[in-house]
């Protein structure tokens, strides 16, 4: 064991009482701190001080996504990053139901129990409609917002949405999900336009939160739920205006292979007075143009 414990601290690795023997700590060098939730417990990050800088991430990804702004932002701010229930370093609940309405709860749960205030969002995927969600019900709460590749509206009207949820609302789709972890190790390479960008050893730390089929359930949840929360991400996008007031940077990924153009255009409709910044890049901005976007985001808190 003791061996085992040295080749350890020399390759960077960390195994903690969850066994996350997979976590290297150089690339992701936090101090894992936990919340009890009514639905579950919640890992997350807290690094830095000043006002509050709160990044909530999408599908497959956790807070391991954002790992290079909160260590170069925290030097000037307060960066809290948070793991939806089943995904990251979070309790895996196989009862808890998953859906973008459901996490979004736990985010207020979460924002209320830490006392934030003055808060600058910055949000990503599903962490859009979840985080915004949020947001929605204590606007007072937040100060700004940083938009990454999202949505917020119903998708059930769009082609290719609907393609998608046929296929997770299938046999297949299901056995893709939960039998060969399909999201974190083939659509997350997807979604980058140079899979060079992708290195093994980070594709590792998006695959291994799911090493079986029941750790893989909050990724089929939400997956389902690109669709089939339609509804609710329309009466979201009803009541936005509680937030438009606020400035807001969008930073989008021009050759995001699922959220294309159209998206961009509807929330530059929304958001007249966003600032806009666009990359050459597919899906995951934060990893694809990490220094841009968060040069951006340096002269956005300016």
């Amino acid at each position: 064991m003791k061996q085992i414990v040295i080749l350890m601290v020399l390759t960077g690795l960390t195994l903690n009482s969850q066994g996350q023997d997979w976590l290297n700590r150089e690339l992701y060098p936090f101090e894992s701190q936990y919340m009890q939730l009514k639905a579950g417990k919640m890992h997350y990050i807290d690094e830095g001080e000043g006002e509050t800088i709160l990044f909530v991430h999408g599908t497959p990804t956790w807070s391991f996504l954002y790992r290079d702004m909160v260590k170069e932002l925290s030097k000037t701010h307060r960066c809290i990053a948070i793991d939806h229930l089943g995904f990251g370093l979070s309790e895996k609940i196989t009862a808890f139901s998953g859906t973008p309405q459901a996490h979004a709860q736990n985010l207020e749960e979460f924002i209320q129990k830490m006392g934030l205030d003055q808060i600058t969002l910055v949000v990503h995927d599903f962490g859009g409609s979840i985080g915004l969600g949020a947001a929605l019900t204590m606007p007072e709460k937040f100060k700004r917002v940083v938009l990454f590749n999202s949505w917020l509206w119903s998708t059930k009207e769009d082609p290719a949405a609907q393609g998608i949820d046929q296929l997770l609302n299938s046999p297949s789709g299901e056995d893709y999900y939960l039998k060969q972890n399909y999201s974190p190790v083939v659509l997350l390479k997807q979604a980058f336009s140079n899979a060079k960008n992708l290195t093994e050893e980070v594709h590792q730390h998006y695959i291994a939160p799911f090493p079986n089929p029941d750790s893989r359930q909050a990724l089929l949840n939400l997956g389902r739920q690109f669709v089939g929360a339609s509804d609710w991400y329309e009466a979201q996008w009803q009541q936005l205006d509680k937030l438009s007031e606020l400035p807001w940077l969008i930073l989008w990924g021009n050759k995001d292979p699922f959220l294309n153009q159209d998206y961009l255009e509807k929330w530059k409709s929304r958001i007249p007075n966003a600032q806009v910044h666009t990359f050459d890049v597919g899906h995951f901005v934060q990893a694809e143009a990490s220094d841009a976007s968060l040069q951006q985001i340096k002269s956005f808190l300016r």
